[in-house]
């Protein structure tokens, strides 16, 4: 297992861009790839090596990154013609930060295996102000060698960075990590909605109650943004329900009981069928208030 300085990054989004800077300012020299090229321009202005296909990129770099939209994306990027699995070298590591199912994540490290390349499942937490600071949450699966070695790459991206276990606990993780703000969110709408209808400033009621036994990252970064009516994208609505479903799907498979997740999912379909998929989650709030 050599040292990283190459490291590739597949999928330039809303938080891809700002992880991607990070390991810029880090030291790493960064090689990028996204279906539209103009989605990664900040990057290559800054010293990025652009690339035109995943594989080009694969072959040329120590380890690749990958965070692009849903399982179906991330089985054609590591598994298609022009794939990860097929063009990487031999050594190369191979980090799949999409949050996707847990069984896709375990069939790309046995694949992975096969070929001499170290895969990890690794999504993450904290959104688009964790991804601009360096401050998200790093769920990982894989192997302990492995995960060692990729660390400074973790590092310029995140702080709380923890090995779950194998393959595909990081990707169980984050499911958890969803279904706890599923619930959520729910909650965060109701107060300030309640708010509202009692004739309160919602943002005096969250001083308080911010700081007590109702504190959460939602009720603290994203109702400021519900009460503004900014709906601004730091986690997509389509998203959400994306890896609300494959939650429900891994729950159903366990026979595990998630009346709370089913709720909220049904909550954010509505919104999405009423045209709002590609706002941020705290758009929720507009089946709630009244200002909607």
């Amino acid at each position: 297992m050599g040292t990283i300085k190459k490291v590739g990054f597949i999928g330039t989004g809303v938080m891809g861009k700002s992880m991607s800077r990070n390991l810029m300012q880090a030291g790493f020299e960064l090689a990028v790839y996204t279906r539209t090229k103009a989605k990664a321009e900040e990057l290559i202005d800054a010293g990025a090596v652009w690339h035109d296909t995943p594989a080009s990129l694969a072959a040329s770099v120590d380890a690749v990154i990958t965070m692009v939209g849903y399982p179906s994306d991330v089985q054609e990027v590591y598994f298609g013609e022009s794939g990860i699995l097929q063009h990487a070298k031999s050594g190369t590591y191979a980090i799949d930060m999409t949050t996707s199912r847990p069984a896709l994540a375990e069939e790309i490290h046995t694949a992975a295996k096969a070929k001499g390349i170290f895969a990890l499942d690794a999504p993450v937490s904290g959104g688009d102000v964790g991804a601009k600071n360096g401050k998200l949450a790093i769920m990982v699966g894989g192997e302990e060698e492995a995960f060692q070695a990729v660390l400074p790459i973790f590092e310029a991206m995140g702080e709380n960075i923890i090995l779950q276990g194998p393959a595909g606990f990081g990707q169980h993780t984050k499911l958890i990590n969803q279904v706890t703000i599923a619930s959520n969110m729910v909650g965060v709408c109701e107060a300030i909605s309640y708010a509202e209808y009692a004739g309160m400033d919602p943002s005096k009621v969250l001083q308080s109650i911010t700081t007590g036994a109702a504190g959460s990252f939602s009720l603290s970064n994203l109702a400021p943004r519900m009460i503004k009516g900014d709906y601004d994208p730091g986690f997509y609505v389509k998203h959400f329900i994306k890896d609300m479903l494959l939650a429900l799907e891994a729950a159903k498979e366990m026979g595990l009981m998630t009346p709370g997740l089913e709720l909220s999912l049904s909550l954010y379909e509505r919104l999405a069928e009423n045209g709002d998929g590609d706002l941020g989650t705290q758009a929720l709030i507009k089946l709630f208030t009244k200002k909607a």
